[in-house]
């Protein structure tokens, strides 16, 4: 079992699908399939620029593809529900036992809720799951019904994730309209993904900086 096939497995796209059509009824922020592979993408990065094998790669792209499935079920402990439907889809391919553990443990712990980094596989998709903050997730809909998760997203203007390898600094920067979305906004919606980010930073023996308009904030 490869990223590649997973990224066009039935059971998986149906739930993606699912749980992103839950959250939009819920009016929370995208959660389609596009979001889904750059999470994948983005932790696969994280790993490849600090020298992790191939096969760790792989597997937290297989683990970042699949992370939100769970909100199939309920948006509520989605991380556990979908380590739950993970386990039983991937229980059906070739991938070895050990692998397939890895992938449900690093699911079931990607939320802040419940969760936190406990290998780089679990680290990764942390990182790359609460990075990814832009304007693009906010669904169409009128800007008077926007709730403050809508704000947050659709008030960033600019978003960049860079790596410094010689350093190990993992650093996330910024930009944001203040006249969409205030500082103690962001902050109340995201302080605590970006404090599970630095913790998952520390699992790879890196820090995580946050600079918001051109000033470090963590």
């Amino acid at each position: 079992m490869t990223y590649s096939e997973i990224r066009k497995n039935e059971e998986v796209l149906a739930f993606i699908k699912k749980g992103n059509a839950n959250l939009g009824a819920m009016g929370f922020t995208d959660h389609s399939e596009a979001h889904s592979g750059l999470v994948a993408e983005r932790a696969a990065e994280i790993l490849k620029k600090f020298g992790y094998p191939e096969k760790d790669i792989e597997l937290v792209k297989i683990a970042g593809f699949m992370h939100d499935i769970g909100n199939a079920v309920n948006r509520s402990h989605h991380a556990e529900y979908g380590a739950l439907l993970a386990n039983d889809i991937l229980k059906k391919t070739d991938l070895p036992l050990e692998d397939r553990v890895q992938i449900v443990s690093a699911i079931g712990l990607h939320d802040e809720s419940t969760g936190g980094a406990t290998d780089p596989i679990s680290a990764a998709l942390i990182i790359a799951d609460k990075t990814d903050v832009r304007r693009s997730r906010v669904r169409e809909k009128n800007k008077a019904t926007f709730d403050k998760h809508d704000r947050v997203n659709y008030a960033v203007t600019d978003t960049k994730l860079k790596i410094n390898v010689e350093k190990r600094v993992i650093s996330l920067n910024l930009q944001i309209d203040p006249k969409i979305c205030s500082m103690y906004e962001y902050f109340e919606i995201f302080l605590g993904r970006m404090m599970m980010c630095k913790r998952a930073a520390e699992v790879l023996e890196a820090s995580f900086k946050l600079t918001v308009n051109g000033a470090k904030v963590l």
